[in-house]
Order: C-alpha cells, then structure tokens, then sequence
C-alpha cells in the first residue's frame, strides 16, 4: 500500500465539512500576544486572533497574503489537511514577521507584525511548485516545496523584511521527484536542516554553511514507517512523529548522521503527525488527528522519550463533536498550547502544568474555514 493510501486509511473517514469563509476585519493591537493561522483559501489570507494573559482567543482580522492558497487536497491526502505539513506559517526569530505559504500560486509572503494586524511587505517565488513548509534561523529562510521534483530553496531576509533568493541554495530530496515531504526545518545552532519523507521513510539532513547554502542532502533511515512532522530540542536532539502512532528521536551529528536514541515509542493513538516540544526542553506534544486527541511525552536530557498519557488533551469542538488535531503551537512563554481542530474549525487552547507536562482545556475558538493550514503563536 503506498504511502499516501496509508495516510488515507489512518485519516480518511472523517468528517468533510463545506468551508466556511472568514470575514476581513480590523484588527486592534495584540497587547498579550497573538495566534496566526493561515486561511489557505484561493485568495490566501493569515487569521490574527489576541491571546489574552489567561491564553484564550479572540478574533482580530484577517490579512491578505497577496497570495493564492491550495484548499483542494491532493488525491490520497485527507480533505481536511490538503497540504499534509507541519510548519507552513512560522514567525521569524524576533517576532517581528510572520512567514506564510502560499501553496497555490507558488509564492511565500512576509508580513509585519504592526500594531493594528498585519502588513504584507514582500511575496517572491518559493523557487518550486507547491510550497508547503518554511523554516528560519536569523536572517535565512528555507521553504519545501513539494509539486513536481520536490527541493528546499533558501532566502536572505532584510531588516525590513525583504526575501532575497540565495543563488545556489536549491537543494533536491534523496528520492527525487518520488519523495513525499511533510516538512523542512533548522536544527537550533541553524547548522542543519532537516526534511521528513513520507515516500521513502527517509529523513534527509543538510549541512549549512557560513554562506547560507545548504549541502547534501544526506539520506537517514527513519526509525519508523512514515515519518512526517518533527521538532529539535535545545540539545538538538531530533524528534520525529510516524504517522503509525508514534514517535522516535534521535541525537544529530555535525555532518548531518542521525543516530537513533529512542525508537518508535507508541501513543497508542491514530495518526501521530505533528509535534511540538516545549521551551525547558522536557516535554513534548503529539497531535492524532485519527483519535482527536493530543498525546504527552518526557524527554529526557539525552533525548530518550518516555509515554506519560495517551491522551493528555481532547480535540473536541463547543458541543464535544470530535476535532482532527492538526498543527500545533506554544506561546512565548510556554505556558499554553494551541492545537488547529480541523473538522470543528476551530483553535483548541490548552494550559501546560510546568512541573508534570499535564493539559488543562481552556477554551476554543472558531470561526476558521474549511482547509486552513499552519499555527504560530507569540
């Protein structure tokens, strides 16, 4: 069975909702913080939502991408996660820019954060078809794209947020155009860059020099079938979710080696995708769309991963109507997690205990639209 039909039977059989279109609005300043979630509509847009000191929501506007979306998935991915990625709307180191894919017309987007929303100050082509995950580290960019003969293509940001296309950075997969990604991102030290193939149950690494340029890549066999999202710890050990129900790490070498610390360590859950570890490095967070629910792990100072609950948290919209937890994000300051409930559309707010990694819900808020993709959170 191929890699994509797995994925459908994991996922698929869920529910299909018709899409619900966000209005545009003005938007005050966000005084606690803000959530961004990308729109990932035709006329592609990034929903801004104020995060109030106890971590809930409220809807604050949405701000044009100047770019087009992909709302239809692919055939074989699931209707409600048409670009199967993790890391397609990141912010930039300093929080003063919120990066967005623009999958549909092959562009990436770079919006200031300014005090009343969102100002999109610079769209370029993403250097491939298909852009579906971005990665930052200081002044460079990376984007996956993966139409066609997938590749990373790398990109230098001004102070004022400007993208220009690193010349020579373009970079193909292990497999080729047979690859399957699901996403790209910088290790801490911004020294290497990672990207899961779902295809090839390949996990390629790169090494990036002073210049910006990454080389490689090299091939990593991952520990599981089906890696797909994943997240460095501040060790730079690699953690990586198989879409089986699972989640592996994995300590990395300076010229891109990955060896294995702890291997497939079941949630027993459906569809481990997406990932996220908290800022102390102790914990990290596993979406399961299949089970609408979000599984917690311990990570050890050595990277090994230990199961604490299966189901930490559910992904349940206002009237307990089950949710396909997709991408995930934490606050600035670790102390709320915020999961995109697919299916409800809708932004599942969770409070982190910092001593045991527990999950305390803490509201919900909805409003998306049918096939949005990507979180950030500050």
């Amino acid at each position: 069975m191929g890699t994509k039909a797995r994925y459908v039977g994991v996922l698929v059989a869920l529910l299909a909702l018709a899409a619900l279109h966000p209005s545009v609005a003005l938007a005050r300043s966000p005084q606690s913080g803000a959530v961004y979630l990308m729109t990932n509509q035709d006329q592609n847009a990034v929903a801004v939502f104020e995060r109030a000191p106890n971590g809930t929501l409220r809807p604050a506007g949405t701000f044009p991408t100047g770019g087009s979306g992909d709302p239809i998935a692919e055939a074989g991915d699931p209707p409600f996660d048409p670009l199967a990625s993790q890391g397609a709307l990141v912010l930039s180191d300093d929080e003063r820019f919120v990066f967005a894919v623009n999958a549909g017309s092959n562009e990436v987007s770079v919006l200031a954060i300014r005090r009343r929303g969102l100002t999109l100050v610079d769209k370029v082509r993403s250097g491939g078809i298909r852009p579906i995950s971005l990665t930052v580290h200081e002044d460079l960019l990376y984007v996956l794209n993966e139409g066609g003969t997938p590749n990373i293509t790398g990109f230098v940001l001004s102070d004022r947020g400007r993208l220009t296309a690193l010349a020579g950075s373009t970079r193909p997969l292990t497999v080729g155009s047979a690859a399957d990604p699901a996403q790209v991102a910088f290790s801490p030290d911004g020294e290497l860059l990672a990207v899961t193939d779902k295809a090839s149950n390949v996990i390629d690494t790169y090494t990036v020099g002073e210049d910006g340029l990454a080389r490689g890549p090299r091939p990593n066999a991952s520990a599981g079938p089906t890696p797909f999202g994943f997240a460095f710890n501040r060790r730079g050990h690699l953690v990586v979710t198989e879409i089986g129900g699972a989640l592996s790490s994995y300590a990395t070498a300076e010229d891109g080696a990955l060896s294995t610390v702890s291997e497939s360590v079941p949630d027993f859950q459906t569809a481990a995708c997406w990932v996220v570890i908290t800022r102390n490095g102790r914990y990290a967070f596993v979406s399961n769309p299949g089970s609408s629910s979000v599984s917690s792990y311990r990570v050890g100072s050595d990277g090994t991963l230990t199961l604490l609950e299966p189901v930490a948290g559910s992904v349940v919209g206002r009237s307990g109507e089950p949710g396909h937890g997709l991408d995930m994000a934490l606050d600035k300051s670790g102390r709320y997690l915020y999961v995109h409930a697919a299916g409800v559309q809708a932004i599942a707010v969770f409070r982190v205990g910092r001593s045991d990694g527990s999950l305390t819900p803490v509201g919900i808020t909805g409003g998306l639209p049918f096939a949005a993709q990507g979180i950030a959170a500050r």
